[in-house]
């Protein structure tokens, strides 16, 4: 589910941004800090829609930036288990399709797909029903459940499951 979220936070100004208006500095300041980030609160953040900075801020002994309260809002990407969503299908595999969800991927296994035996052609990168004659090939919209949902934690790169 796409979620705007409202945080606030205190970002840094490098002194060399200070030529230009506060409000672009702050602005890039958090698309750097959040734009692209995944967090398990969160979820994957897609961009930094709109912020309030706060004119006066700190300057901390040592350090040449000044520190802005800053109140903001975001657009993010939360998968929910059991939310039935729309994907788009980028990768076909022998074992399953790779949905485009948002924006993250999604693993189809073939054994979900549909209640038939499958084929795999290669060539032609279609999964093909043999008695029902249905096939799944990259550019199909295909609508999935979310079964599973795991954010990336050290190694791991996080994983979405999904269901037809």
């Amino acid at each position: 589910m796409f979620n705007i979220l409202t945080l606030r936070d205190t970002i840094r100004i490098e002194p060399s941004k200070f030529g230009k208006p506060l409000e672009a500095a702050a602005l890039e300041e958090l698309k750097r800090k959040y734009e692209g980030l995944v967090d398990e609160d969160l979820g994957y953040v897609i961009k930094v829609i709109d912020l309030e900075v706060n004119p006066v801020g700190r300057i901390m002994p040592g350090d040449g930036g000044t520190h802005h309260q800053v109140l903001f809002t975001l657009l993010a990407f939360f998968p929910e288990m059991h939310e039935v969503v729309e994907g788009e299908v980028v990768e076909v595999a022998d074992f399953g399709v790779f949905l485009r969800i948002g924006p993250v991927d999604a693993l189809l296994h073939v054994s979900q797909l549909m209640d038939d035996f499958i084929s795999y052609d290669e060539k032609q990168g279609v999964l093909r029903g043999k008695e029902s004659g249905r096939a799944v090939t990259k550019g199909d919209i295909l609508s999935v459940r979310i079964v599973a949902a795991s954010f990336p934690s050290g190694r791991s790169s996080g994983k979405i499951g999904v269901t037809a």
